[in-house]
């Protein structure tokens, strides 16, 4: 079995697909970046 057949015959797992939208991921991991940081200085913790 060579690399190439092994690569072929993987079975996709339904994780993040290579064509998703890239702007909608930016974005909402941006979002959650600026939650998490207004919430650590809510709590005094910076």
């Amino acid at each position: 079995m060579t690399a190439h057949t092994a690569a072929a015959t993987r079975v996709r797992t339904g994780g993040p697909k290579e064509d998703g939208p890239k702007i909608l991921e930016h974005v909402l991991g941006w979002t959650l970046v600026v939650v998490v940081a207004m919430l650590v200085v809510q709590l005094g913790l910076l």
